[in-house]
């Protein structure tokens, strides 16, 4: 019995006993216990294959457990965020691997587990409740109505200023003025408007997102950014958690759109998705006091929290944010969110989301091939998308 065989035997039956069907997943201390005695008796039952056995595989070293990872489960999943049952299929993947791939078709009109919005607050006197959140600098903002009387002091310049005369604040109230400023080159008519599209604008197809993401990860020794790909990943309630916000060319036009405390907002393209994690979507808590899953990464990595039930961050992460250990196998665990990012490349050749259903489209992802991931402590911040996200 090789080592490599005996490592996959007792992952599988970890995650037979980690994972239900359900958005929260607690172990008991006795099955902590027991899987320590099973390691025990899997290092025993090691040490006498490799009496038996004349040539054996290696095990993993430090650098070679980075490769080790742990296939995609669907059943995590919330059924509501879903509109259609998750199906296997052909794939290639961003690294001109053939395998095979998830399909899952999401709703994203509006998410399935909590509310979205509010945004925009409609008066200087508004609370913190009545609207969004604002990230800058590493560090997050209520959105209240303070904060938006007060801009032209947050950025140092006069020309800010979201409010009439009267106290209430300038918000695109339909789906043709969310057009026309939710976007990088903001119509000059929205200048110094808080830009609000609710999940009602968003077209029938819009509000549907496909993800093609491998079973198994295919990991590589090259990191690619994740700021050109049109998703980092998909949470567990089937929202999209989205490349950088390009916040730098609507503020150019002193224009403010917002998260809701969520972290998310809406494109009329793409419907409601994530710039930050907040803490809202189901979560898969850990035995471990470990941080909670939340979703998967394009490459078909898990994504997991920034901080754990005590409140740590984790400290040994690599470049992309990620870490190995032996019970979750290599993932990455997201930025803070203030940071507007997730994770800074992937380790993973990716695979691929499609607008809509994606049906008849099979998922190639030669056509964006990898591109390098900036050299640490470099976040792929830098680069416009095409789109506002």
């Amino acid at each position: 019995m090789s080592n490599k065989q005996i490592l996959e035997e007792q992952r599988v039956k970890f995650l037979d006993m980690k994972y239900s069907n359900k958005r929260k997943v607690n172990l008991s201390f006795l099955g902590l216990v027991a899987i320590a005695k099973l390691a025990v008796g899997i290092v025993l039952l090691v040490s006498a294959c490799q009496r038996d056995t004349v040539a054996q595989d290696p095990m993993p070293t430090e650098d070679s457990n980075l490769e080790t990872s742990i296939d995609v489960d669907p059943s995590l999943f919330v059924k509501e965020g879903l509109v259609k049952d998750i199906t296997k299929e052909p794939c290639t993947l961003s690294g001109g691997t053939e395998t095979t791939c998830y399909r899952i078709t999401t709703v994203t009109a509006r998410p399935s587990d909590h509310q979205a919005g509010p945004w925009c607050p409609s008066n200087i006197t508004a609370t913190p409740e009545e609207g969004g959140i604002w990230i800058e600098d590493g560090k997050v903002y209520d959105v209240d109505g303070n904060f938006i009387a007060n801009l032209d002091e947050f950025y140092n310049d006069d020309e800010w200023k979201l409010y009439r005369d009267d106290g209430t604040v300038r918000v695109t109230r339909s789906k043709e003025e969310c057009a026309a400023a939710a976007r990088p080159d903001v119509d000059e008519e929205y200048n110094n408007y808080c830009v609000q599209c609710l999940p009602e604008y968003v077209d029938e197809d819009a509000g549907m997102q496909t993800f093609v993401i491998p079973v198994t990860p295919v990991t590589k020794t090259t990191l690619s950014e994740t700021n050109r790909m049109s998703a980092v990943g998909v949470a567990l309630n089937g929202v999209t958690f989205d490349p950088p916000a390009p916040t730098e060319a609507i503020l150019s036009a002193h224009t403010l759109a917002p998260f809701d405390d969520c972290g998310g907002h809406i494109n009329l393209h793409g419907g409601y998705h994530y710039h930050a994690h907040t803490g809202c979507p189901t979560e898969v808590e850990q035995p471990d006091n470990y941080a909670p899953m939340i979703g998967y990464a394009l490459d078909g990595l898990p994504l997991y929290a920034n901080l754990d039930t005590e409140g740590n961050e984790a400290t040994n992460l690599d470049q992309c944010r990620g870490v190995y250990d032996e019970v979750r196998g290599y993932h990455y665990r997201v930025a803070e969110a203030g940071s507007n990012s997730f994770i800074d490349c992937f380790k993973g050749e990716s695979g691929c989301k499609f607008e809509g259903d994606g049906d008849g489209q099979l998922c190639d992802a030669t056509a964006i091939r990898d591109r390098p991931a900036p050299p640490p402590p470099g976040n792929g911040r830098t680069n416009t998308p095409p789109d506002l996200e």
